[in-house]
Parts: C-alpha cells; structure tokens; sequence
C-alpha cells in the first residue's frame, strides 16, 4: 500500500493544485518512481490511498496501467477530504490487503532502498511480530528520532533513537479494536512496542522524506548527481 492521501500543507503553493504525490523529481513523479520500483520488487498489484486532489492521481495513475509503463495494476481506497491519516487510512484499506502481511510506503518518501528486501521480510515475519520499521539516521528536522534501535528491537525510549523511514511490513493485527475514524500509526505501533512485538533495521543508503521546498531541491539535486555519475 502506498499512502499518498495527505494535502502537503508545507509544500504550499505547489500542493494548492498538485497532490504531492505527483511533484516531479528527475522527471518522474514521487508516486510514479514509488510504483516502478514495488514493480520491480516483483509485485504487481498495489493499493494506494487518496484524500487531497485525489481525482488528479486517479487520472495520472488509472487502474490499470498499460504493460508499457512497467507499473503495477492500482487498486483505490478514497477516503475524500480531509482524509483519515495514516492509521485510520490503512484500517479504512485492511479489507482490500492482505491476510497475514503486507507493506507500506509514504508516497513521499525518496530513496534507493531496495523494496524487495522490505518484501522478502513481509513474507518472513515471525509470528507475534505486527511491524518492522525501516529507520534511517535522524534528519535535522527530526534529531531527536521517533524510536530506539536495539538489534532488531525497537522501543518507545531509550538510546540509540533513530527516525522512521515511512516504510515498513504491518500486520492487520496492529489494527485490532481500533473503530473508524481518522488516527496516526504512531500510537499503535508504541503499543505494539510495549508489548515487544516491533522490529526494526537501520538503513544507510539515501532517503528523504519531501516534505518542503527545501527538501524538494535537495532530493532534486541529489537525482541529478545520480544521473550524471551514471552517465
């Protein structure tokens, strides 16, 4: 499931008319990039949640994707406007995901971390385990983390804090007693961690999560570096 139903409020003027989903990096829209790499991670059916201008990603992103894209098969979850955040958006989803496992991305996040590793652990997830998080080093806007790495622990507090990257396996059991409305994710996933059902691991390579102006030239500026070493 990728997430792409917030309104970018920080990313104003750009996100009045355009979802952020579809500002543009090295040519390729954040949501496009996102499904070419889940495609090329071997999946062939993703779901994704809308709420701000979310008619403009249907028309961008129809359901069925030409074979030419390279782009998975879509399936929808609207949630209108305002939407239902990010816990309430993937309990709204549950009925249309999978059984035992599944994964999730931000559709603004950027980064060269390999999905198909982010996959293979959906498929190996021990039982009683409800998440694993993929975590990056802190960014200046957040430099005091969101959890604590321990091995593959993670917990609420402690050292070794470290930031969620917005990718990550879930079970629909992370969910369990939660009534529909709009809520965040943070709360369950630090229930679950009391409980010592959430792992983790650190990732080193690039990510960015394109939340400003600021970041937006920077992950802009990072693509073209690539491009050029790459030619």
């Amino acid at each position: 499931m990728v997430l792409a139903a917030g309104r970018g409020s920080r990313l104003r003027p750009l996100t009045d008319s355009c979802p952020k989903p579809l500002l543009e990096v090295a040519g390729e829209t954040l949501l496009g990039r996102q499904l070419r790499q889940l495609a090329g991670a071997g999946l062939d059916h993703v779901l994704v949640n809308t709420g701000w201008l979310g008619q403009e990603i249907h028309g961008a992103y129809p359901a069925q994707q030409p074979a030419s894209t390279q782009l998975p098969t879509l399936s929808y979850s609207d949630e209108g406007w305002p939407a239902l955040e990010t816990g309430g958006g993937v309990a709204r989803a549950l009925p249309l995901l999978a059984r035992d496992s599944f994964v999730i991305c931000n559709a603004d996040v950027y980064s060269d971390f390999p999905l198909a590793q982010l996959l293979a652990r959906a498929d190996s997830l021990p039982a009683g385990r409800l998440a694993h998080l993929i975590m990056v080093a802190n960014p200046d806007h957040n430099a005091e983390g969101d959890f604590a790495l321990h091995g593959e622990q993670l917990s609420e507090v402690g050292p070794g804090r470290l930031t969620y990257s917005g990718m990550a396996v879930l079970r629909p059991a992370l969910f369990r007693g939660c009534a529909p409305g709009a809520f965040p994710l943070a709360p369950l996933l630090r229930r679950a961690m009391a409980q010592g059902q959430v792992s983790g691991e650190r990732y080193e390579g690039y990510w960015s999560d394109v939340g400003t102006p600021e970041r937006l030239a920077q992950t802009r500026a990072w693509a073209e570096s690539q491009a050029d070493t790459a030619s």
